[in-house]
């Protein structure tokens, strides 16, 4: 790995791309650990919120320095004809295939998959360990996402360390905002699992030695999120001036029977007595009574 830092126009352009993908990607890590702790009672709803958040901090960055051990292990251990793989072949193929598979995934649930139904606890049942089991488990889902996408597009440990910490520390306090952003605007949504899709495929190709050129991935992707920004400027000053307000496409919820409704409105609403989603001593379901007939259709 390197642990160099020089600004060059590559690493900037590596850093804005990988940390608006972090931050758009990581929302629903912090919004789900809201809708878990939402299961528990008011007075601990606010604790397991703040130790879930907290530990999705600490298991990012151990992951980060584990993948860095891990990709200095490029001894090949095994050949299949002519190649040989190494242990961070290895790891680079089964990460690019993890990455496939969930953008893929997501992408096909968001638009048109249908809803699956999973067996809910509802709140019997339900105790302070069981849900923060789930969310250490959710917390490790999330990370690996986060960490594998962020050694694909740079092997610059201080590069990823920075983004990892940064992104996420201003999601414990601005996911609210974030949250709202996303949910507006699922198009970035959309935009961040191509950008998965594609550093998916860049991984399995680099564990199969085919080396391709890192600008050849982060430069369209920065170009894409600067047109994408083009596109949501001139469709608001567009709805501003025609005073038309701007609906967004309805994204599908991947589980049917996932109650998200106090946790979204905690993460939407501007009212200062309702819940939180980011590090607070209030509890995700606050004293605001929720807008009816507000449905959502889906996280991000």
């Amino acid at each position: 790995m390197d642990f160099s830092f020089a600004f060059t126009p590559d690493l900037i352009a590596v850093f804005v791309t990988l940390f608006v993908l972090e931050v758009v990607l990581g929302v629903d890590n912090v919004i789900f650990i809201s809708i878990l702790a939402s299961k528990l009672p008011k007075e601990q709803q606010a604790r397991a919120r703040n130790l879930g958040l907290t530990l999705a901090m600490v298991i990012r960055v151990v992951l980060v320095l584990f993948a860095g051990w891990i990709i200095t292990l490029k001894e090949d251990v095994f050949f299949l004809g002519d190649i040989g793989f190494s242990w961070k072949d290895l790891i680079l193929i089964a990460g690019g295939l993890f990455l496939v598979y969930k953008a893929v995934t997501e992408i096909h649930h968001k638009l048109e998959g249908a809803e699956e139904e999973h067996g809910g606890e509802g709140r019997k049942g339900v105790t302070f360990a069981s849900v923060l089991a789930q969310i250490l488990l959710l917390d490790i889902v999330f990370s690996l996402d986060s960490v594998i996408t962020a050694v694909g597009m740079t092997e610059n440990l201080v590069v990823i360390i920075a983004v990892v910490v940064l992104s996420f520390g201003i999601m414990l306090f601005a996911a609210r905002f974030i949250f709202g952003f996303v949910n507006k605007h699922p198009t970035v949504k959309m935009l961040a699992l191509s950008f998965l899709l594609l550093i998916g495929v860049f991984l399995v190709a680099e564990g199969f030695g085919f080396h391709i050129d890192k600008a050849f991935i982060y430069g369209p992707m920065a170009f894409a999120i600067f047109v994408e920004g083009l596109n949501l400027v001139y469709s608001a000053r567009k709805a501003k001036r025609e005073r038309k307000r701007q609906i967004a496409v309805q994204l599908r919820p991947q589980y049917l029977d996932v109650d998200e409704s106090v946790a979204v409105a905690a993460a939407l609403s501007k009212d200062p007595h309702a819940g939180s989603v980011g590090l607070s001593r209030k509890p995700v379901a606050g004293d605001a009574p929720v807008a009816p007939g507000e449905e959502r259709h889906g996280l991000g």
